[in-house]
């Protein structure tokens, strides 16, 4: 228990003084039954990614991507928040976390009841036309496909990370796409950030704006094994700005922590939360009081 004690005392006395700024990952969500790729209880992607250049450009791939993304979309619609979603809006409405960017499509944080939520890459459950810009929810758009595709069913195995699930070719054979409402042909795409796309500018300046007034950059569920994300770790070991990471296994960014922690975000985040909720706050611990690395063994 010793051991367990010091681990939250240390990252209570790193966030007690506020103004964190949180980048939260895949394995955040991955208690609301949602995978990841690279964590302990991620899947092997068995498939390449769909980028934007074939989404938009061959229509027999964005035939397959709305096949396997319709069934998949039935389990990303029944997640719900998790303790560390939860102890993440608790500790925001404590007052210590000035804002929240996430790399997860799955709006989980805003369920929870969190604000100032950035979703660096959009949200799965909205649409927009790729000719209008009409914006619409998957839920509607769920209820079209439905209506086109009254006889398409498959058993599904694992959902994959981004919402999908594989089919086979002969199982996607047949599936009926559907076009734009508003404009009444365009195409339809989720709203999130494709492979070979690019997070709009404003937003990932946004972002940057938010790291570079933080007092420390807390890290959940994230290898940063993608630029995406471990660019905002970067800017801010240049600026000097603490770095905590909380994740199970090894990440990226470990060399530019001051702190990294290696445990289930489910039980650490609510443990923190209640530490932080029971204690004055203190300040900032120095540097001499953070153990560099704490693991599982050490749990």
């Amino acid at each position: 228990m010793g051991r367990v004690t010091e681990t939250i005392d240390a990252l209570a006395g790193l966030i007690a003084g506020g103004g964190v700024v949180v980048l939260s990952g895949a394995g955040l969500s991955t208690e609301s039954g949602i995978p990841d790729y690279r964590g302990p209880s991620g899947a092997a992607r068995r498939h390449s990614p769909m980028t934007y250049q074939t989404f938009t450009g061959d229509p027999l791939a964005r035939r397959r991507y709305w096949a396997r993304s319709h069934l998949g979309w039935r389990t990303i619609a029944r997640a719900a928040p998790n303790d560390g979603h939860r102890a993440v809006t608790r500790l925001q409405g404590a007052g210590l976390i000035d804002g929240i960017i996430t790399q997860n499509v799955d709006g989980l944080h805003t369920t929870a009841g969190s604000g100032g939520v950035v979703e660096l890459h959009g949200r799965l459950d909205e649409v927009v036309c790729l000719d209008c810009g009409n914006r619409t929810s998957r839920e509607e758009l769920d209820r079209r496909l439905r209506e086109a595709n009254p006889d398409f069913d498959a058993a599904v195995g694992a959902v994959n990370p981004d919402g999908d699930v594989d089919l086979a070719d002969e199982q996607v054979a047949g599936f009926r796409t559907v076009d734009c409402t508003f404009c009444g042909t365009g195409m339809l795409k989720p709203d999130v950030v494709f492979f070979g796309e690019t997070v709009p500018a404003d937003r990932v300046s946004r972002c940057f704006a938010m790291v570079g007034a933080a007092r420390v950059l807390l890290v959940l569920g994230s290898s940063l094994t993608v630029m995406s994300g471990r660019r905002f770790v970067l800017r801010a070991a240049k600026l000097g700005i603490p770095v905590v990471i909380a994740n199970q296994g090894p990440t990226r960014g470990d060399g530019y922590a001051a702190l990294t922690v290696d445990a289930p975000l489910g039980w650490l985040l609510p443990a923190l939360a209640d530490r932080v909720a029971a204690a004055a706050p203190t300040g900032p611990v120095g540097a001499g009081a953070v153990p560099a690395a704490v693991t599982p063994a050490a749990l």
